[in-house]
């Protein structure tokens, strides 16, 4: 059992003159061999764009990819025909399977936009690529954490081919408490605010990994606290 607290400048950092990058786990060509998951976790980059600038198309296989807006827009389209804009409260789920070319760019041509990108492995490799959308701002509104993807059928907004991982995400209230999903592996982000876990003041950008933990609790600072948490085998 294990807290593992993470810090957000401890990330690997990728800056250019249109994205400022943050990795939480090995990626591109940042890699360490101690540090490429955490449970069926692969990826969770926090990237500013800029306006007008973007991920041109590109080839992605046999990934579960969950994009979550914090500001701003980003615009997706892929070789399946599929195109959204994806804003704050919008999940968004692409399934590369055997094979998916998409691109995302920031539809403004001034504004930044802010978005966390997270991979997890499908259960198998090679089937049809997917995607799909939900808008989940009501739910959010509420205060507490919202169930946004899951593997199980019908059990969250988006569904994901993985039955051993939720998504968990919640914009929430000052000076509250929530409990933390339990799993074998849990991935605690802090997106925006701060709350403190088993003792530990969690700002932006920190994160915190939970290995068969059990029962944990979030209590929120008096500015409140925006949170991803991945629940996976």
């Amino acid at each position: 059992m294990s807290i593992d607290i993470r810090p957000a400048k401890s990330r690997f950092h990728t800056k250019i003159d249109w994205l400022d990058s943050w990795h939480s786990f090995s990626f591109a060509d940042h890699h360490d061999p101690t540090n490429t998951h955490h449970g069926l976790l692969l990826v969770s980059n926090d990237d500013v764009v800029a306006g007008g600038r973007g991920f041109g198309m590109h080839h992605h296989q046999d990934m579960e990819i969950v994009t979550w807006v914090i500001s701003g827009q980003v615009e997706h389209r892929d070789s399946q025909g599929n195109h959204g804009i994806i804003r704050p409260g919008l999940a968004q789920r692409m399934s590369a399977g055997s094979g998916i070319m998409h691109s995302e760019m920031n539809p403004s041509k001034t504004e930044p936009v802010r978005l966390v990108q997270m991979w997890v492995l499908p259960d198998v490799r090679g089937s049809e690529p997917g995607y799909q959308e939900a808008d989940i701002t009501d739910e959010l509104g509420r205060g507490g954490l919202v169930k946004v993807a899951s593997g199980s059928p019908n059990a969250a907004p988006i569904s994901i081919r993985q039955r051993g991982a939720e998504l968990w995400a919640g914009h929430l209230a000052p000076d509250t408490t929530v409990d933390v999903p339990q799993d074998g592996h849990v991935h605690v982000f802090v997106a925006t605010g701060a709350a403190d876990l088993a003792g530990t003041t969690l700002q932006q950008g920190d994160a915190a990994r939970l290995t068969n933990e059990g029962a944990q609790t979030l209590a929120v600072s008096s500015e409140g606290a925006s949170v991803l948490i991945w629940a996976t085998t």
